[in-house]
């Protein structure tokens, strides 16, 4: 009894401090807040949207939330509204499928200005239980502390999987199979290099990835939905300033080739078809189906050129037979940017099948550098390209990844400083329509994103939490044992 009467009392005093808007000057405008929530489209199941006024000289913010059945949701903050949790989610609940008014105070030195309010939108697809990112410090050449973090989207909480201080090297290539953490690849680079594996959720095991009939190491990975499978790109990279436009920097390929992965075999699955010297290969990605490999292409560079912004790469596809590991004897090309003096990279299916999103720049496959980046949809019935004008920005819109019920997509974008990634997300109906993208909610949206200085880097979603032990990974990382790729032919090709 003592402590539900402290609880009451707590709550009232709680309640007794927000102050009362009084004397409003009523705007005819709707309000600048940051993040910009104003209209977009959320999943029922999302954290709160707390936010701050855009221009940071309001001493007090207050919303108010209502729905058409009469229930609210109220929130003062002198940083930031900050919404109860267990309320909003209620309030969510209750109104799926159908939208919200949120009607927005500030209280300046002239005194309080209530503003016109805006619309929320709740959709009634949900989205997967969180998203798992690589935190990393916007550097070029070297790197300091980074790591690998998952995200409850229902929540505020994160935690790392694995970070550089357990042991010296970067983190890097996280992939599970349809957000399914059972299923996880992870690269490491540095001293003690390797590529982590579990499959079925085995137990964690470190490979040397690297053959005498391959370029370099296994990057760039992309599970098969049967979980037998995961395409490999092997690339010969590099990075360097130059003048080309206004980018500072560009990340390209000497050489990249293709290859399959038999997880139960044991075997890289190769094909003449995939390492063209003539051709940089990379980004391979397999349909929702598992009966094609998506990927990148471009003219490799003649020897001695150095004209980076001539490299343009288009979206290819090869047959692929889950249930011999053989491909295909011919390439076709999906999209051809190049003659349109375009570049695609990141190509990603939905898991329905129905479409296929991938990024679109004036050149080269690492457009996360590239300010003219933006997201482009194709529709896989059609053959039809168009841009994600909801979700893009006037800066970068690059790397995502589709939720598993295909209705969410995360992406990575600059459009907040043009100089940090940051996740946004939207949604995408079943015939393509596109909602306004939303920044990943935070509980003080800019103190978080102001105090700390790290991209979001390759954002992916899970459907439950990776349970990956990271003092186990690190102890396995830090010592010599590694297990090596073996090679297998495609028969067709002997």
């Amino acid at each position: 009894m003592k402590k539900i009467l402290y609880t009451l009392i707590t709550l009232l005093l709680l309640v007794s401090c927000d102050e009362t808007v009084s004397d409003a000057r009523l705007e005819t405008s709707q309000p600048q807040i940051y993040p910009d929530y104003v209209g977009v489209t959320i999943p029922v199941n999302i954290a709160p949207l707390n936010f701050c006024m855009a221009d940071e000289q309001a001493t007090l913010i207050d919303a108010v939330i209502t729905d058409r059945h009469g229930h609210s949701l109220h929130s003062q903050g002198e940083e930031s509204v900050d919404f109860d949790i267990d309320d909003w989610q209620t309030l969510l609940a209750q109104n799926r499928g159908d939208s919200l008014s949120v009607t927005v105070s500030a209280r300046y030195d002239d005194g309080w200005h209530t503003y016109t309010s805006f619309p929320i939108y709740v959709s009634s697809d949900s989205i997967d239980y969180g998203i798992c990112y690589r935190l990393i410090e916007p550097g070029y050449e070297v790197w300091s502390k980074m790591g690998i973090y998952e995200r409850d989207l229902s929540s505020f909480d994160e935690r790392p999987l694995i970070e550089n201080t357990q042991f010296e090297g970067c983190v890097n290539c996280h992939s599970f199979n349809r957000g399914n953490p059972a299923d996880m690849s992870l690269h490491i680079r540095g001293p003690h290099g390797a590529t982590l594996l579990r499959h079925d959720d085995s137990p964690l095991a470190a490979y040397d990835t690297k053959t005498d009939q391959t370029l370099g190491l296994c990057v760039y990975p992309y599970w098969h939905p049967s979980g037998n499978y995961i395409a490999y790109s092997t690339n010969t990279t590099r990075q360097l300033f130059h003048s080309a436009d206004r980018n500072r920097i560009e990340v390209f390929d000497e050489a990249s080739d293709l290859q399959v992965y038999d997880v139960e075999k044991n075997e890289l699955l190769l094909s003449p078809l995939l390492k063209q010297d003539s051709v940089y290969e990379t980004y391979p990605v397999f349909s929702a189906d598992g009966r094609s490999l998506y990927f990148c292409a471009a003219r490799a560079l003649l020897e001695g050129s150095h004209e980076l912004d001539s490299i343009r790469y288009d979206l290819c596809r090869i047959d692929f037979d889950p249930a011999t590991g053989n491909f295909g004897s011919r390439i076709d090309t999906i999209v051809d940017a190049s003659s349109k003096q375009k570049s695609v990279s990141f190509p990603r299916p939905s898991y329905d099948g129905r479409f296929l999103c991938y990024t679109l720049s004036d050149y080269g496959q690492f457009s996360i550098w590239h300010h003219e980046a933006d997201l482009w949809l194709l529709d896989l019935m059609t053959g039809e390209s168009r841009p994600m004008d909801g979700a893009n920005s006037d800066d970068t819109d690059s790397f995502h990844n589709w939720s598993t019920n295909s209705r969410w997509l995360v992406l990575s974008s600059r459009r907040d400083d043009g100089l940090f990634t940051r996740p946004y997300f939207c949604h995408v109906d079943d015939k393509g329509n596109i909602t306004k993208a939303f920044m990943l909610p935070q509980r003080n949206p800019r103190r978080f994103y102001r105090d700390r200085f790290f991209s979001f880097n390759v954002p992916d979603f899970i459907i439950c939490p990776t349970n990956f032990d990271g003092r186990q990974a690190s102890r396995i990382i830090n010592s010599e044992s590694r297990k090596n790729f073996g090679v297998r032919k495609n028969p067709k090709d002997d």
